[in-house]
């Protein structure tokens, strides 16, 4: 689907308007908010060290941009590719842990930050495309950085793990027919590590097995696809949201899944926010569930069970892939 801007509607009353943007405003702010706390696991206790590529592009568009940090290793490294979060309206790779990447760092594994392109301007898939491309692109750039092809991985926070996990799962998207010789390399993940991931995004199931408040959330309201309320009830655009949900493509051949939340793992209740509706543990729940039919590995973790995220998440990438 190629990017377009949301359709025009008329202006609505200027108090009203200041309003609507007030908590569009308060809403992008809280979600990056939440995931970079997530990630952190706690405060952070390094100073982060300078990309060996700072700003390095690797795609055409403007938020094609990425950060590089890579171990000294005579020998190729695996790699992790962090997607920030923010609801798709915000955030930027900056808010990558220095506490996690000096953990991956230490054990030999290289750290690859990207930007992607943002909502209004760039609607649903370019986001999803962009941070596929970021992967492919390593690949194509794998012999330059001394970077393990086959063993790839991709971390993030709410949105960004909503997208680690859809790459994840999807076919592989490689073409090799393509000019373009970054999009003949392959999109397949060997782990993804996730902080209050989205599983999925199909209205019936969100609502049923994680709560009807998360339906309050913009996504359903058309922003994500660039369209207005009114269209999302369409066959179309159901078959579309079904595309955009990770668990839609979840196949015994995936790979492993470590993923963490932080609201409190109860039902939710008339007092739930939004925010927390979007980011509530029964997403990973759903994903566990899913995954253990299919007898590959998800390590679900809650901030209440008192054991070190940095130091669990880092096990289990380097178990998956060194």
């Amino acid at each position: 689907m190629p990017a377009r801007r949301l359709p025009s509607r008329r202006r609505p009353p200027p108090l009203q308007l200041m309003k609507r943007i007030f908590a569009t405003v308060v809403l992008a702010f809280v979600l990056v908010l939440v995931s970079s706390a997530q990630e952190d696991g706690g405060k952070e206790q390094f100073a982060k060290p300078a990309p060996v590529i700072a700003n390095g592009k690797y795609g055409p568009l403007e938020r094609n941009v990425f950060d590089l940090w890579r171990p000294a290793s005579k020998k190729p490294t695996p790699l992790m590719v962090y997607i920030h979060g923010g609801g798709f309206v915000n955030g930027d790779k900056g808010k990558l842990s220095a506490n996690l990447l000096k953990r991956l760092l230490d054990n030999g594994i290289a750290v690859m930050a990207v930007n992607y392109s943002l909502l209004p301007d760039h609607v649903y898939p370019q986001a999803y495309k962009d941070c596929a491309r970021a992967v492919q692109f390593a690949r194509f750039k794998a012999g330059e950085w001394n970077i393990d092809k086959s063993k790839i991985g991709a971390m993030g926070s709410s949105a960004g793990g909503l997208t680690s996990l859809w790459i994840g799962f999807h076919a592989d998207m490689a073409d090799k027919a393509s000019p373009d010789p970054v999009l003949r390399e392959s999109t397949r993940l060997g782990v993804m590590a996730v902080w209050a991931a989205q599983t999925t995004l199909v209205p019936e199931v969100v609502g049923t097995k994680v709560g009807m408040v998360t339906l309050k959330h913009s996504f359903y309201t058309g922003r994500l696809f660039g369209l207005k309320p009114a269209d999302m009830e369409t066959e179309k655009v159901k078959a579309m949201i079904k595309e955009a949900s990770p668990l839609s493509h979840l196949t015994k051949d995936d790979p492993p899944v470590w993923a963490f939340y932080s609201v409190a793992a109860k039902p939710q209740t008339a007092e739930t926010t939004v925010s927390d509706a979007i980011h509530h543990p029964y997403f990973g729940v759903l994903l566990k569930g899913e995954m253990d039919k299919l007898k590959i590995e998800c390590k679900l973790r809650h901030k209440d069970d008192g054991k070190t995220i940095n130091d669990d998440v880092t096990a289990f990438i380097i178990k998956h892939l060194r």
